[in-house]
């Protein structure tokens, strides 16, 4: 079992995140303490936010009032929802917070069973729930939950490498199913503050996602296309309304999450962390090759975006151990694509190993040239077919002469490459 702990500063943002997943049909409460459960048993995050409140201060000094929890059992272990509610309730008695507000959420929006447990660090005194040592205590706690209920240890992994997901496979069909299977898991795991890092998470796995945007009869309409890519980065089969997925999957809640992303990213001290490995990377070796073999060692992907020269533009770390997404840029001016780009620039390896690994390459090969004059190759879609198909669900059916199709705001078309390099 995984256990991750973050401390943050807007306890209605969490307790709306999770709410949000039971209002869609994607969760359920489990268990509350302190807090009022509802008559018809239909809980909603301001009333919930009331009830929190009252067991807090008026005055609170800490900046990171908040603690948000999610504790994650092996895929193969198998438990009832009394068992993750017992697990969930010894959890936090054992970490100090049996006398705190909390909920426990189970989330089914992917076949993996796994809670979040949001609470307060602010006890009604002012006084804060000790946290010193949490990170081992909680692991202490971990092993011996793990024991209780014959639970797979976590025990060697790190947790990136306890939930990595199956990229997907063209050859094998179904290509909604498998992408579902990546996009649902990714998007509620990982952190990321734009849509560009949510892309280069979505390329480790075979799948690409796509802002349209346009405007119909005056009224501008906005939506996101996700598609299954092949090892070259084509994509692959029709491409898919993010609306066949679920809201959370849509353009609006993505945004929101970017914002809640970025306070928790900051709030936790992420970006210092990844920056400590990335540098202690990129100083120890001399290649491209040897700086990614370097970061995957250490749980972390990297993502190069790349014309068609071969210059890098852009540049995204992936930290599996952290489950969040950071530009280049966002670590500092040293691991940026430009200063990569001059760092690899006479990188002899790269074209070796682009040559010997063509369907692992990481790098996402952009032209600038329009592709409007050549011919699709067959079984793959284009982005005008995501723009169509966007459009038959974003813009109303209507007859006549003044149906005309909207002009479509968008980029010109870029072939890309997607992929993980080992």
């Amino acid at each position: 079992m995984v256990a991750k702990i973050s401390h943050g500063s807007n306890l209605y943002g969490a307790l709306s995140y999770n709410q949000e997943k039971v209002d869609e049909g994607l969760g359920k409460v489990l268990a509350t303490n302190l807090v009022i459960e509802p008559t018809d048993g239909a809980f909603n995050a301001s009333a919930c936010m009331q009830d929190f409140e009252r067991f807090m201060p008026s005055h609170i000094t800490t900046k990171k009032p908040v603690i948000h929890v999610s504790l994650n059992p092996h895929p193969d272990d198998k438990l009832t929802d009394e068992q993750l509610t017992e697990i969930g309730q010894k959890y936090m008695e054992r970490l100090g917070y049996g006398s705190q507000p909390y909920m426990i959420f189970k989330h089914e929006d992917i076949d993996r069973q796994h809670i979040h447990i949001v609470s307060t660090r602010v006890r009604p005194d002012g006084s804060l729930v000790p946290d010193s040592f949490e990170k081992d205590r909680s692991n202490k706690i971990r092993r011996e939950l793990e024991k209780e209920y014959n639970l797979i240890p976590a025990n060697g992994q790190k947790q990136g490498e306890a939930w990595r997901l199956a990229p997907v496979d063209v050859s094998q069909g179904n290509l909604k199913k498998q992408v579902a299977n990546v996009i649902k898991p990714l998007s509620g795991m990982y952190r990321f503050q734009t849509l560009g890092e949510y892309r280069a998470l979505l390329s480790l796995y075979n799948v690409g996602v796509e802002e349209v945007k346009g405007e119909n009869k005056g009224k501008p309409y906005r939506g996101l296309v996700y598609s299954a890519l092949d090892g070259e980065g084509n994509r692959v089969g029709k491409p898919l309304k993010s609306s066949l997925f679920g809201k959370a999957l849509g353009i609006e809640t993505l945004e929101k999450q970017f914002g809640v992303s970025k306070e928790t990213i900051k709030a936790d001290g992420v970006t210092a962390r990844t920056r400590t490995v990335v540098s202690e990377a990129l100083n120890s070796t001399r290649t491209e090759s040897e700086f990614r073999a370097a970061l995957q060692k250490k749980g972390i992907d990297l993502v190069l975006r790349r014309n068609d020269e071969g210059r890098i533009f852009g540049a995204t770390f992936v930290d599996h151990n952290e489950r969040t997404v950071l530009n280049g840029s966002r670590l500092g001016k040293e691991f940026s694509a430009n200063v990569l780009n001059e760092r690899f620039a006479d990188d002899s390896h790269r074209e070796d190993l682009q040559t010997e690994q063509p369907k692992q390459s990481d790098n996402l090969r952009h032209t600038d040239k329009s592709t409007t004059d050549k011919q699709p190759q067959a079984g793959h879609s284009t982005l005008d077919d995501a723009v169509g198909s966007l459009l038959s669900v974003l813009t109303p059916e209507t007859q006549g002469a003044d149906n005309q199709q909207p002009t479509i705001k968008r980029r010109k078309k870029k072939k890309r490459r997607y992929g993980r390099q080992l």
